[in-house]
C-alpha cells in the first residue's frame, strides 16, 4: 500500500488529530503557562442553571446496562457524528434504538432540554459512554463533541450527559455540559483544538458512585503543545478533578503531542487512558498507557496504579520493543474479569491496541497486547497477538492497522471467567478484500484469555458482513459490545450498506448477524452520515 494512502484507514471515521506524524502547528507554551500547572489547567463543571434532574424517573428499573427508560430491557445507542441536522452538516446525531420494539429516539443539540444547538462539524456523538449518572435506575447517555466551538474558541470540545426517562428519553431533563472554564477558580478554559470529549468513558465505582473520565488529547500546556490530559467527573453532585501526566503518581512525564486522554477504557474497577503519542527513549509516537482506580486519593485525584509502554512489556518475539510511529495505545478495550477463586469480579482484562506496528518489513500490520489488572493494582502481561500468530485466521499485511479500534465483553459475569466468556474482537480497517476493494476492513474475535488461535473468528464485508467488500469501507472501524452481542458499525463505503450489525460473541467465521440497525428501516429515519460510528 503506498504510504500517501497507508494512513487513510487511520483517519476514517474520527476527522483524528494528526496521530502518525507531528504536526506543524507551532507550540503554545507561553499562552498555556500562563494558566499555572496542569492540575490547574482543567475544572470540569456543569454549565450554570443545569442542575441534575429533580427526582428523576421514579418507575426506572435498576440493575439492566444501557436501559435508558428503565423498562430492565436493553436499549442500544448509535451515533451518526456526521449527520446533517436542521441543515447544519457534520453536526452529528445520536439514535436510541429502545429494546422490545418500543421505537427509536434521536438526540441532537436541536432536541428539547437539550443545551447549546446543532451547528456545522460538532460531530455530536463522535465518542459516547453509558453510565447511571444521577442513580434513578435510568441509564444516562454521556456525548462526546470533540469539534464544538466554545464562543469563537475553535473545536474546543464539550460533553454533555442526556438523562434517560421513563417517559421521554433524552428531553424530559436539561442535559449537564462539561466544558473547561465557566466561573472555574483554577485558571485556563477552552482553547483551539483541545478536543475536549475526543474520549469517553464511565463506570460506577465499588464503593457506588458514578464516574465519568473525559479525554482532552489537544490540551496544551508548559511543557508543549497536546500533551493533553484528562478531567475526572464523579458522584451524583459532579465533582470534578484533572488529571495529566504531570501530576502527582502519574506515570512518565507530560510532553509535546503525548495526546493523553485520545484513548480511554474503563470497567467499575479500574480505567485506563491511553497516550499514543508517548516518546520511549528515541521512538517518537511510540505510545504509552496508564491505569487508574476510580476512587479519590489524598491528592484529590483518581488513584494511579502504573504506567507503561512496549518497551517495558516487549511480547514474545524481542524485535518488537516500542518502534517510532506504534501508536501503542491508540485504541484500548476493558471488560471485567472474575479469577478463579473469586466469589464475584474483581479485576479487568486490558486489550491495547498498536495499530501502527510493523511485524519485520510489514508496515503497519498491527498488533494487541492483553493484560490482567488485578484487584491488587498490578498488572500482568497475558497475550501478544497479531495476524502472523498460529492459530490466528489471516495474515498480516502492510496497512491493516490491525487494532485500530477494539471492543471487550465479559459474557458472564456470574461465574469464573474463561475463554469462552472473555471475548476481544480487534477492528482491522485496513484490510484489503482483492484489488478492487482496498480497505474493506474486517473484524477478528478472540478469545482475552488461553490460545488467540483456539478460537478466533473473523467477519468481514460479505464474510458475514451482508454487504459485499468495497473500497474503503474500513470495517472495524466502528465497534461496541454488550454481553450478548458485538456490534459492529459500517459507517463507511457505499451509503445504502451503512448500517450497524449485531453479532454473537461465539459466531463462526463468515457466520451472519442476528440483529441489524439501518437508517430507513426498523424506525430509524433514513439518511446517514456515518451511521454506527460509535455503538454503546
Amino acid at each position: 500500500m503506498p504510504a500517501s494512502t497507508r494512513r487513510t484507514a487511520d483517519q476514517a471515521v474520527r476527522r483524528d488529530p494528526p496521530g502518525r506524524r507531528r504536526p506543524t502547528r507551532a507550540v503554545a507554551g507561553a499562552r498555556r503557562a500562563a494558566a499555572g500547572s496542569i492540575a490547574a489547567a482543567l475544572l470540569l463543571l456543569g454549565l450554570a442553571g443545569w442542575g441534575a434532574p429533580a427526582a428523576a424517573a421514579a418507575a426506572c428499573t435498576a440493575g439492566t446496562s444501557s436501559d435508558f427508560n428503565g423498562d430492565g430491557v436493553r436499549d442500544t445507542a448509535i451515533a451518526d457524528p456526521d449527520a446533517t441536522v436542521s441543515g447544519h452538516e457534520r453536526a452529528g446525531l445520536v439514535h436510541i434504538v429502545l429494546g422490545g420494539g418500543k421505537g427509536v429516539v434521536e438526540i441532537s443539540q436541536d432536541t428539547a432540554n437539550v443545551a447549546d444547538a446543532a451547528e456545522n462539524g460538532d460531530r455530536f456523538g463522535f465518542s459516547l459512554a453509558v453510565y447511571d449518572a444521577n442513580k434513578d435506575g435510568c441509564s444516562d447517555l454521556a456525548v462526546g463533541i470533540p469539534y464544538e466551538d466554545v464562543g469563537t474558541v475553535k473545536d474546543a470540545g464539550y460533553v454533555q450527559v442526556i438523562y434517560g426517562s421513563a417517559t421521554a428519553v433524552g428531553s424530559e431533563f436539561n442535559s449537564r455540559g462539561f466544558v473547561q472554564g465557566e466561573n472555574q477558580p483554577l485558571g485556563g478554559g477552552p482553547e483551539a483544538e483541545d478536543w475536549l470529549g475526543y474520549a469517553v468513558a464511565a463506570g460506577t465505582s465499588p464503593t457506588g458512585f458514578p464516574f465519568l473520565v473525559i479525554g482532552v488529547p489537544g490540551e496544551d500546556g508548559a511543557a508543549g503543545a497536546d500533551i493533553g490530559l484528562f478531567g475526572y467527573v464523579y458522584g451524583t453532585d459532579y465533582q470534578a478533578a484533572s488529571v495529566g501526566q504531570d501530576t502527582t503518581g502519574v506515570w512518565e512525564e507530560a510532553e509535546p503531542y503525548d495526546r493523553f486522554g485520545a484513548s480511554i477504557a474503563a470497567t467499575d474497577r479500574h480505567f485506563v487512558v491511553g497516550a499514543p503519542g508517548e516518546s520511549l527513549g528515541t521512538a517518537a509516537f511510540a505510545g504509552g498507557v496508564v491505569a487508574f482506580r476510580p476512587s479519590i486519593n489524598s491528592n484529590g485525584v483518581p488513584d494511579p496504579l502504573f504506567g507503561m509502554g512496549q518497551a517495558r512489556t516487549v511480547g514474545p518475539n524481542p524485535d518488537l520493543a516500542a518502534q517510532t510511529d506504534d501508536r501503542y495505545g491508540a485504541a484500548l478495550a476493558m471488560a471485567p474479569y472474575r479469577p478463579t477463586g473469586a466469589a464475584t469480579v474483581t479485576d479487568s482484562l486490558l486489550a491495547v491496541g498498536v495499530p501502527g506496528e510493523d511485524l519485520g518489513t510489514t508496515v503497519d500490520a498491527g498488533a494487541v497486547h492483553v493484560y490482567h489488572v488485578k484487584a491488587d493494582g498490578t498488572v500482568a502481561l497475558l497475550n501478544w497477538i497479531d495476524q502472523n500468530v498460529e492459530g490466528v485466521e489471516g495474515d498480516a499485511e502492510a496497512g491493516d492497522f490491525f487494532g485500530q479500534r477494539l471492543t471487550a465483553a465479559n459474557t458472564a459475569t456470574n461465574v469464573v471467567s474463561t475463554a469462552a466468556t472473555m471475548r476481544l474482537a480487534v477492528g482491522v480497517p485496513g484490510e484489503e478484500a482483492g484489488e478492487d476493494a482496498p480497505e474493506a476492513g474486517g473484524v477478528q474475535i478472540l478469545p482475552m484469555i488461553g490460545a488467540p488461535g483456539a478460537s478466533d473468528a473473523w467477519i468481514a464485508p460479505g464474510q458475514g458482513i451482508p454487504s459485499g467488500p468495497s473500497a474503503r469501507t474500513y470495517a472495524g472501524i466502528g465497534l461496541g459490545s454488550s454481553p450478548a452481542l458485538l456490534y459492529v458499525g459500517v459507517p463507511h463505503g457505499p451509503a445504502g450498506d451503512r448500517a450497524v450489525h449485531g453479532f454473537p460473541w461465539n459466531v463462526a467465521s463468515g457466520g451472519a448477524p442476528t440483529q441489524t440497525w439501518k437508517p430507513g428501516e426498523g424506525g430509524i429515519p433514513a439518511g446517514a452520515g456515518a451511521f454506527g460510528a460509535a455503538v454503546r
